[in-house]
This record gives C-alpha cells, sequence and structure tokens, in this order.
C-alpha cells in the first residue's frame, strides 16, 4: 500500500514538471503573425469540426452497443428468472387433504405448493365462523371478529386494487382467527348498475347492433341476468387464487333475494319518515349514459385557460377555458349589454340577465328587457346580488334550467325555464334554427350566428372548472329532471358525531378531517337513476279518476306512494285520497336507485335485515371495514349513514384505509397505459406477446391498444415471471405504509419469491438435521448455547413486533419483522453457526439445538402465515412429531404471543460480533481471499470486549470463514 502511495506522489510531480516545462518553451517562442494565426484557426476549426463529427459517430456506436447490452441484460435476467415449474401431481381429488409423504421438491415452485390446499381448507370448514364451536351462539373467550368485503363489481376481473383488499384483509382475518377469535369475513360482489349495464350494451351492439330500446327493458335485464351467470363466479374463483379466507357459504349478491327485501325496506321507511322524497331540480346528467350522476360521482377538472378536450361522441376535439362576450340588445332602445358566459351554446336557454343591485353602470336598465336574437323572447333585465361586478361585464345571461346558480336566481325572480339541451345532449326546438345539433356542435354555430347578428364581441381566455363524469368521461350537463333524494344532513351530523367520541375510528388518522369536511358540507344525496339494470325504485305515481282530486305532477312527492307491491300501494294511495281503489291508477318508477344505496346496506343487509336473524344479532355491529380511501364517502360514509338510523348502532367500529396502488412510475393504473396488471398474470406468470394479446381483445381503440403495447414492452419487455400468490401478498402488504399510495414494481414480487425459496431451503435443511424421529422436549434452555439464546430473543422480538403491528393495522412492519427474522436472523447467523455444531458429536448440544431450530420453524412459520398461506401450511404440515390433539390446519394454530425469551443483553453482544463478522468479510472480499479460510486478530479496547469476543469467538470464525 505504501509503495502504491508514493507511485502516485510521483506521478503528480511528473505532471507538475511536464507543465512547468511547456509553459518556458512556449515563453521563450516569437509571436506569429496574423497570416499564421488565421491558418492555425482554419486548421483547428477543421479538426474541431472533424472530433465533432468523430464524437457524433461514436455516440452512435455507444448508443447501439448500450441497446444491445440492454438485450443481452434483459436476456441474462430473463434466464435469471426462468426456473422450473414444478407441478404437484398426485392424484388429490378436490377437498382431500394433500399428499404431504413425498419429499419436498429441491427449490420452490408456487405451481407445486398452492395447489390443494384451499379446497382442503374450505372442505374442513376452517374459513367458518362456527369452526371452533360448532354454531354462532355459544361464547367464545376472545369474542367476534368480522370483515365485510367491500363487493367488486360481479362482472369485473380482479386487479392489483382487489389483490391488495384481499391481502390485507385476509391477513387480518388470519391472524384473528389464530388469536382464537370466531372469525367472519363475508364476502360478496355488486350489481355495479351503470358499469355492468354499460358492458352488456356494447356486447348486444358488437354481437347484434342493437341497443337496448330495440330489445326492451324485460328482454335486456335478460341478457345482463344471463352475462351475470356467465361471468359472475370468475371474479370469486380469482379472490381464492390469493388465498382469501372467506366464508363463500355466506356469499352475498346485491341483487339476491334479501338484498332486494332489504332495498325496498329501507326505501319505504325512510320515504314514509320523509327522509327520501321526490323534487324537481338541476342534476348532474350524462348525455353518455343519459342518467344522473351524484355530486361526488363528479370529477372537477381545473383548466388554466384554452384547452382542447376529448369528449365522447365527438371526432373533435372540443374547446374550453374560454370566455366568449356576446350582446343583447335592450328593448325600446339602441343601447346594447355585453354579457360573458363559458357555455355560449347555453345562451338558447337564456331568460334574463342579471347585474349587481349597487352597480351603477346598469341602474337606469332596472325594469328594463333585452330581446333573444335568435326566438320571440323579452328577458328581464334583474337585480341579484349574486352576481360578481368585478367578473366579465358585471352582466350575467341567467340560464335558469342549465345552471345552479342561474337555477337559484330563477327560482328568485319567478323567472321561466327554458330547456334548450335534451338528455340525449342534443338541441331542442326552442330556437329552431339549432334543433337536434350536438350541444358542443351548436357551440360553434351559435358563435358564427352571434357574428351574423353583429352581437359577438371577443373571446377571451378563462380558467375554469370542468365537471366531468367519473364514469363515462362525459362533460356533465346540468338538467331539469324530477328524481328521488335522500336528505343527509342529520345523518352526517351523528356519522361525525359518532368518529368524534370515538364509536368509530378511522385509520389512518389523517383521514378525519376529510371526514368531518364532508359531513359539514353534505348535500342531499340524488338517489335515482335512469337506469335499467339495478333496484328498480319502489314508488308508484297515483292518478286519481276523480274531479274532486287534483292532477299530481310527477316531481310532486304527495302524488307518490312507496310500497313492497302494488296491492300494498293501492291500499296506501286509497287511504291517502279518500278514495276507492278502482278511481285508481298505478305507475311504478322506471328508474333504479344508485348502486351505493344497496351498497350503504350491506352491513345489516347480509345477514338477513329487516328480519331478526341469528348472523344479524352475531356479527352487526362488525368490527372493521377495510377498504380504499377513494371510496370514503361513496360507500363507507352512506354504510354510516344507514346503520345508525335503521339499525341504531354504528356498523363497525374501525375503518381501516388502505392505499391506491399505482405503478412502479407513480402512474394511475390505466387500460391505455397498459399498466393495469392482473395478479393472476403475477401469480401463473405470462409472455409479452399473451399480455399484448389481452389488450387486443379488450375494448380499448385501436390508437390507444398501440400506446398501451407500447407501455407494456417498456414496463415488461419479458413479460412477468411466475411468482406466485404467497409473494404477491407479501409484496403488497410490504408496501402498505399508511397514508402513502402504493408504487408496484413487479421486480419487488420476484424478490419475495426468492424469500419463499429461502424459507423453503431454510426448512429443508432444518428438517434433515431434526429427523424424522424427532420429539419436542420441554422447553428448558437453562444449558443453551449463548447463539440458541439470542435466536430464541430474536424470535420473541419479532413475535411482539407483530402483535403489536397486526393490532395497529401496521402491515409493513410486520412483513419487516418476519422478513428479519426468517432471512437475516435464522438464514444467515442461527442456521450457520448450527452447521459446526452438527459436524460435532456433542449430544445434549445437539438436542437443545434441535428444540430450538424446531421451535424456530414452528413459531416462524405461525408467524409468516397471515401473510403467505400456502408455503406456510406446505411446510407447517411436514414438521415431525406433532401431538395427536394438535390442529389440522396451521391455519387454526395459536399465533405466537408473549414468549419470555428476550434477552437485550445478548443481543446487544451478538451485534458487536457480527460487526467484526461483517468487517472480515470485507477486508476479505478487498483482498480477494473469499476462497481460502484465513487467520484474524481482533484487537479489543477494553476486557468487556475481549471478554464477548472469546464467547463467541466459534461464531466469529464461522460467518467470517476465518481460522
Amino acid at each position: 500500500m505504501e509503495s502504491d502511495t508514493s507511485h502516485d506522489h510521483g506521478t503528480a510531480e511528473a505532471n507538475g514538471k511536464d507543465q512547468q516545462t511547456t509553459g518556458n518553451n512556449q515563453a521563450g517562442k516569437k509571436e506569429k503573425s496574423a497570416a499564421q494565426l488565421k491558418k492555425e484557426a482554419e486548421k483547428e476549426a477543421k479538426k474541431k469540426a472533424k472530433l465533432e463529427k468523430f464524437a457524433k459517430k461514436k455516440q452512435m456506436q455507444e448508443a447501439v452497443a448500450k441497446q444491445g447490452s440492454d438485450s443481452k441484460n434483459n436476456a441474462k435476467l430473463s434466464k435469471k428468472r426462468e426456473v422450473s415449474k414444478i407441478l404437484y401431481d398426485s392424484d388429490t381429488k378436490p377437498g382431500e387433504k394433500k399428499d404431504i409423504t413425498r419429499p419436498l421438491p429441491d427449490s420452490y415452485s408456487p405451481a407445486y405448493v398452492e395447489a390443494a390446499w384451499y379446497p382442503w381448507w374450505m372442505k374442513e370448514g376452517i374459513f367458518k365462523p362456527e369452526y371452533y364451536t360448532g354454531d354462532v351462539t355459544t361464547p367464545v373467550p376472545s369474542g367476534n371478529y368480522m370483515i365485510c368485503i367491500p363487493p367488486p363489481n360481479v362482472t369485473g376481473s380482479l386487479h392489483l386494487g382487489h389483490a391488495l383488499m384481499c391481502s390485507v384483509e385476509d391477513c387480518i382475518i388470519r391472524w384473528r382467527r389464530m388469536k382464537g377469535q370466531r372469525t367472519l369475513w363475508n364476502p360478496g360482489c355488486d350489481h355495479a348498475g351503470i358499469a355492468t349495464q354499460v358492458v352488456v350494451e356494447k356486447k348486444l351492439w358488437r354481437e347484434r347492433k342493437v341497443t337496448r330500446h330495440d330489445v326492451g327493458r324485460e328482454k335486456f335485464l335478460e341478457e345482463v341476468w344471463k352475462y351475470k351467470h356467465e361471468k359472475g363466479g370468475r371474479i370469486y374463483e380469482q379472490i381464492k387464487c390469493l388465498g382469501a379466507s372467506a366464508d363463500w357459504d355466506r356469499a352475498f349478491f346485491s341483487m339476491d333475494e334479501n338484498c332486494c327485501r332489504a332495498v325496498k325496506e329501507a326505501f319505504i321507511r325512510l320515504h314514509n319518515e320523509g327522509i327520501i322524497y321526490r323534487n324537481l331540480r338541476l342534476v348532474n346528467w350524462s348525455c353518455i349514459l343519459r342518467s344522473a350522476i351524484a355530486d361526488i360521482e363528479v370529477d372537477k377538472v381545473e383548466l388554466t385557460g384554452r384547452t382542447f378536450l376529448n369528449v365522447p361522441g365527438y371526432d373533435e376535439k372540443v374547446e374550453f377555458g374560454v370566455l366568449v362576450l356576446f350582446a343583447y340588445a335592450v328593448e325600446d332602445s339602441d343601447e346594447k349589454l355585453i354579457v360573458a358566459t363559458t357555455r355560449i351554446e347555453t345562451m338558447l336557454g337564456d331568460t334574463a340577465v342579471a347585474v349587481h343591485p349597487k352597480d351603477e353602470r346598469y341602474s337606469h336598465l332596472r325594469g328594463k328587457h333585452v330581446l333573444h336574437p335568435f326566438c320571440d323572447r323579452r328577458m328581464p333585465i334583474v337585480f341579484d346580488d349574486f352576481v360578481e361586478m368585478s367578473f366579465g361585464t358585471g352582466a350575467v345571461k341567467i340560464t335558469p334550467a342549465h345552471d345552479q346558480n342561474d337555477y337559484e336566481c330563477g327560482l328568485r325572480h319567478n323567472l321561466p325555464f327554458v330547456e334548450t339541451i335534451d338528455e340525449n345532449g342534443l338541441i331542442t326546438d326552442v330556437c329552431p334554427q339549432f334543433k337536434g345539433m350536438k350541444r358542443f356542435e351548436a357551440r360553434k354555430a351559435v358563435l358564427e350566428a352571434l357574428k351574423d347578428k353583429g352581437l359577438y364581441i371577443e373571446t377571451k381566455e378563462n380558467p375554469m372548472v370542468v365537471p366531468i363524469c367519473s364514469r363515462s368521461k362525459d362533460i356533465i350537463e346540468p338538467l331539469l329532471k324530477p328524481q328521488w333524494y335522500c336528505k343527509c344532513d342529520d345523518m352526517a351530523a351523528n356519522a361525525a358525531k359518532a368518529v368524534q367520541d370515538g364509536r368509530i375510528k378511522i385509520i389512518p388518522n389523517m383521514f378525519e378531517k376529510t371526514w368531518f369536511q364532508w359531513l359539514d358540507n353534505i348535500r342531499d344525496w340524488c338517489i335515482s337513476r335512469q337506469l335499467w339494470w339495478g333496484h328498480r325504485i319502489p314508488a308508484y305515481f297515483v292518478t286519481v279518476d276523480d274531479p274532486n282530486v287534483p292532477k299530481g305532477s310527477d316531481a310532486d312527492n304527495h302524488f307518490w306512494i312507496s310500497a313492497h307491491n302494488e296491492d300494498e300501494a293501492l291500499n296506501k294511495a286509497a287511504n291517502r285520497f279518500n278514495c276507492s281503489k278502482e278511481k285508481i291508477t298505478l305507475r311504478q318508477d322506471e328508474d333504479v336507485l344508485d348502486t351505493w344505496f344497496s351498497a350503504a346496506l350491506f352491513p345489516f343487509a347480509i345477514f338477513g335485515w329487516p328480519n331478526e336473524t341469528i348472523d344479524l344479532k352475531t356479527f352487526y355491529p362488525g368490527s372493521l371495514l377495510e377498504t380504499g380511501h377513494d371510496i370514503l364517502f361513496f360507500w363507507v360514509a352512506r354504510m354510516v349513514f344507514f346503520g345508525m338510523k335503521l339499525m341504531g348502532d354504528v356498523p363497525f367500529k374501525e375503518i381501516y384505509l388502505h392505499a391506491i396502488v399505482r405503478d412502479a412510475h407513480g402512474r394511475k393504473m390505466s387500460k391505455s397505459l397498459g399498466n393495469i396488471i392482473d395478479p393472476l398474470d403475477v401469480i401463473s406468470g405470462i409472455g409479452l406477446e399473451e399480455l399484448h394479446e389481452q389488450l387486443r381483445n379488450s375494448n380499448l381503440d385501436k390508437k390507444e391498444v398501440a400506446r398501451a403495447i407500447q407501455g407494456q414492452k417498456e414496463d415488461f419487455p419479458q413479460g412477468i415471471p411466475e411468482c406466485g400468490a404467497d409473494a404477491l401478498r407479501f409484496t403488497l402488504l410490504a408496501y402498505s405504509s399508511q397514508g402513502r399510495d402504493i408504487n408496484l414494481d413487479v421486480g419487488r414480487t420476484w424478490g419475495y419469491r426468492k424469500f419463499c425459496n429461502k424459507i423453503w431451503n431454510a426448512t429443508k435443511f432444518a428438517l434433515s438435521v431434526i429427523g424424522d424421529n424427532f420429539a419436542p422436549s420441554t422447553q428448558d434452555f437453562t444449558k443453551a448455547s449463548l447463539i440458541d439464546l439470542w435466536i430464541l430473543s430474536r424470535l420473541s422480538a419479532a413475535v411482539d413486533t407483530c402483535n403489536t403491528s397486526f393490532d395497529t393495522y401496521m402491515f409493513q412492519d410486520v412483513t419487516t419483522a418476519i422478513y428479519n427474522f426468517w432471512w437475516y436472523d435464522l438464514c444467515d447467523v442461527y442456521i450457520e453457526c448450527l452447521k459446526p455444531v452438527f459436524q460435532e458429536s456433542n449430544e445434549e448440544t445437539q438436542t437443545i439445538a434441535r428444540n430450538v431450530l424446531y421451535i424456530c420453524l414452528d413459531y416462524g412459520l405461525r408467524l409468516l402465515h397471515p401473510c403467505m398461506p400456502f408455503v406456510t401450511e406446505e411446510l407447517w404440515q411436514r414438521l415431525p412429531s406433532k401431538p395427536k390433539d394438535s390442529p389440522p390446519s396451521i391455519s387454526v394454530t395459536r399465533y405466537p404471543e408473549n414468549l419470555s425469551w428476550k434477552n437485550t443483553a445478548i443481543e446487544n453482544d451478538v451485534a458487536l460480533w457480527q460487526d467484526i463478522a461483517r468487517t472480515v468479510r470485507s477486508i476479505r472480499t478487498e483482498y480477494q481471499t473469499n476462497k481460502t479460510k484465513t487467520e484474524i486478530f481482533v484487537k479489543c479496547t477494553n476486557e468487556e470486549i475481549a471478554s464477548i469476543v472469546s464467547r463467541y469467538r466459534q461464531e466469529i470464525v464461522t460467518l467470517s470463514y476465518s481460522s
């Protein structure tokens, strides 16, 4: 080393002399003439150009070489990930226990490990709450624990959001089951009104070129049910592949008999109480869906100025983010009143112009009218303090039938409500020259017509918010429609109070602020949808053939009767209007209820409400509601509303909100980006071309397919390797840090497959040294070695961390503790230190070591089981000499807790000598002496350290491969 250092100094000195010599030589030269300098400059320029050309050429060569290198690396990576798939080929019938008499395969294979266990778990009844006692009424010391699954769409496919939900909920329910609690994880699926109807409508058009209106309501619903029966069970099978320990005998569907009965009962009770009512109001209307949309289903997209957006149904992008100024002629005057609007097409429905009462510019126009340029309509100039004098010209066109603020202004001033856009997004006949035009095509036509009449002033860029339907991506059109509404103010106040007083706990608590803000500013909920698939509203419009009873309006709540059936409605109507049944005609509302209405009843509807069933008494309220934070108000808040209102108690005690799964780059999962990953493709593996084929068979258009395929090529150049359900679950749990979204890298899942292999190999080694005839002895470790006591202490620490973290939903801490124990403590240290022990002949030491190793395997597998159910069951079943009364499955063994082996002093000592061993290994690597044993000398600064090094001499030598 010293010679190397002096050589470096010598080089530096030599370089310094060279520089000095060059400088002296230059000082002695004569100055060059201008011609010489010019010639040299030209020569230098040519040289520079040549060098630049050479550099470009070299850059291109490097790029090509890099591509080749990347291809080689990808091929290398692919080859590295290519492991032989081992299949389980025993003749085990579904529900029979897996054959564990066969030797373990040489390496871990998900296909082998995950075969046969799930049907056996189900047949054994392990997932049922009756498992421990045979019923649900006999008390269990640890109590009950119930989770209701966030129901996926019945016709949907599993995505990573579902996989995260299943992983989180299953590990919670498995942990609780292993703690001795009576557990119920109730599965189910949702009819998904809009989503399912759209899928079936597209299918009808693709296959038969017919619409739902062509086939009629009854036939269309037959098609939906047919599609449901064909596709509806698929997502259940996918969830089972993840190892979800749900009670499938209790699976519910939101259109089954129980749910239909509950929906009718809830609607009727709430309508009778006045909480549900009928009214004519402006609604958020999707012209594509031809249905009203709830406020929270509207995405409000902020634009900074002129922007062109894609709108469904239009070939060209539509302009937004501009303010158009035009003039209205004042009646009996040469004066023109300039107004500004962001939606020029709605001027066809204008019925007034409003100005602020204090705006002196327009005070002389009080009592005056303006004239509509395209129809015979006089429009008053009204004075209203909602007008902002500083915005635009301070004069605002009023379209009461197509704008919320204008609607309220229209009510205040008793203005006519002129509907100029129909439910299909077409212009009505109010102004014949624009009749039948699409609303955004009319936007251009109206502008040109205003220019022709000399009324157009100018167009300015204008920041604005565009409301977009989260379902159809259509631009929301405010339309005046009679709809059903649910009053939410009192229920919202009760829901807020439930969180304030601790009856409901929201985790992470950062979402409490959002909860309170939304509930404090809640508006009545529009619960009707103009669809055919869903719960038809159990309300009947009454017409009475009696001159003494006035004709009712469709929007008049008084003329609507809610009832379980038509006979009941007829009796109610006769009583309300005091007339005979013969004079009454009933018409059931054709609309259906918002999907979230039936979903809000799930926590008690699934147990047979309104009937007082045993399950309802046992499992309501539930223990936990686990879901994504994106549906906190779509679903969670409304379950609290209806639970407290109809059941008199909160529906669950805790709300855990998991993160949103994004791709490795942090982008939202989207079909058009090609970054949506089917969890089954991660479990079983899939080639790149197969991924492409999935896109080609989807509903994406050709441009989106091309873009998505490119995205797949970049993210998965070799496809997705087979990782297995256990590795995928562990990955999602390891990513689950409260309050943060998950940027999922499939490569990390492959890393956890390697972790499975590490556990597999460690267990195989342990079983080989323990032996088939091993019988665990009493846990007396008074004569145990220091390294034995250390691993027991590390096991105790891992057990404490896991239990605390499960209890607080800190899944990342659970996975970290388990990973560290298995990989770094058990495999890298303890098992390595045992190898010399089993090469010696000290039977007492070996017996203790076998007992400790057995405990580590048994408890370590149980620790891991909630996260990785398949591999832990496979390995635990092979542990020798389990007692006869031992549970049949690891799923119903007791989860380790409160172990008494914690020893901080020994852990500190081991941490010290581990540092020594690591340092030695580092030095050996530096000097490339890894292949031969090397003598090491340790200089200690005090007697205490020397004593530790002496006690652990054998372990240091073993782990540093020294002598």
